[in-house]
């Protein structure tokens, strides 16, 4: 595991429930500036994070509308992370993107750029769903890589599965690393190596599943019958049907066992069907920081004096 040499800060943008703020936290790094629109979203933050990062909430940054931050008011950090609203961009959203006709929250990735230009962080670290990559024949994705790039940084990509570094789900998704150029960082980041199951459905179902890797939790469609083409709930376990429910959801998403949804159900599964799967997130950021710091000729502490 990653062991940094000094500590790494990073900002939680459209937060969710913290997965990234949980992955990075496990590396050391610590989170300066969270924010998160969603009501119910902000309290389950609130309840697994006010012990781990309590700065964040008693000096009052855990922010509920990022439209309403300038971003020089941002206390300076490191690594910029945003899993940004991936509803335009996926299927359920009927792929729609950038633009005044457009849905508004794809906009958001323009919200990114602008605390980027300010802040200047060391990397950023993206995440969205797969087909942002073919949206509008390639065109939004270009966009994305194009503004980065034209902000002095190197830009990498990758589709990832949750199942690709130890979870028992699909969840492709796509993600993006920037690294600032003027590091003069010579090397290419390297996205790690796959990693083996951790379990299976079967272990996590307690019984013999008929699939290893179950599909990518979703927010809505909940109910579809388990012969459907958009069932992604239920599964036969020992020759009888069973329906996912939160704590094979919180496994499947790398969610440690004392995670807590202070919601309804119908929330908590929504949540989860949001999240970014914490064990890719944290393979991912392992290299990152391990990249930043093995080519870094300063202590990153100096940056703040």
């Amino acid at each position: 595991m990653y062991n940094p040499s000094s500590q790494y800060k990073f900002i939680d943008l459209f937060a969710g429930i913290g997965g990234f703020h949980l992955a990075f936290d496990s590396l050391g790094a610590e989170c300066v500036f969270a924010s998160e629109k969603d009501i119910p979203a902000r309290k389950t933050y609130w309840e697994n994070f006010r012990d781990i990062s309590p700065d964040l909430f008693k000096n009052n940054r855990f922010n509920d509308d990022i439209l309403k931050v300038n971003p020089h008011e941002i206390p300076d950090f490191d690594i910029l992370c945003a899993g940004f609203p991936c509803q335009p961009f996926s299927q359920a959203g009927h792929k729609r993107g950038f633009g005044e006709n457009k849905d508004a929250r794809g906009n958001m990735f323009f919200v990114i750029r602008d605390i980027i230009k300010t802040k200047r962080p060391q990397a950023i670290f993206l995440e969205n769903v797969r087909h942002l990559l073919r949206h509008d024949e390639g065109r939004t994705f270009e966009i994305i890589r194009q503004t980065i790039e034209e902000l002095n940084y190197d830009f990498y990509y990758k589709i990832v599965k949750a199942s690709d570094y130890g979870l028992p789900q699909h969840r492709p998704r796509i993600f993006m690393i920037g690294v600032d150029r003027s590091l003069g960082i010579n090397a290419p980041f390297q996205f790690p190596e796959l990693i083996p199951l951790k379990y299976t459905l079967s272990d996590i179902f307690d019984g013999k599943c008929d699939k290893d890797v179950g599909y990518t939790l979703r927010v809505g469609g909940r109910g579809s019958k388990i012969d459907d083409r958009r069932n992604w709930e239920f599964y036969r376990v020992d020759g009888e049907v069973k329906r996912l429910g939160v704590q094979e959801g919180k496994m499947m998403m790398g969610l440690p066992d004392d995670f807590r949804f202070p919601v309804s159900e119908t929330q908590a599964m929504k949540q989860l069907g949001n999240s970014v799967a914490v064990d890719a997130v944290r393979a991912v950021a392992q290299n990152l920081l391990n990249h930043l710091d093995a080519h870094q000729s300063t202590n990153t502490l100096l940056r703040y004096g």
